[in-house]
């Protein structure tokens, strides 16, 4: 990461510009105080047609990282919250009675 001085970043701005295209980060500086940072910009990801071109991408940029081990299949199931049959019906109707 450089620091930089307002003067020297007018004097010299596409040469700073190809450092932060490289993924540089670069402080400009004024009077000795940090004022601003150009940064690579942020790319959008484009939507992929699977979950896992999508994981793939966010893990190259950065932002996740993928488990190590394969999970080999598994998938998670929702057990519901254990209530019998019709029992959220009969609520819903019972509240609806007291109306």
């Amino acid at each position: 990461m450089k620091a930089i001085g307002v003067k020297q970043l007018k004097a010299r701005l596409s040469e700073y510009l190809r450092l932060v295209k490289t993924g540089e980060t670069i402080l400009v500086t004024e009077r000795d105080e940090v004022v601003a940072e150009l940064r690579p910009a942020r790319r959008q990801v484009r939507p992929a047609d699977e979950i896992e071109d999508v994981l793939d991408a966010l893990s190259e940029a950065g932002d996740i990282t993928r488990a190590a081990v394969s999970k080999r299949g598994w998938r998670w199931h929702s057990g519901g919250i254990g209530l019998a049959a019709g029992t959220a019906m009969k609520v819903l109707n019972e509240i609806r009675a007291d109306r």
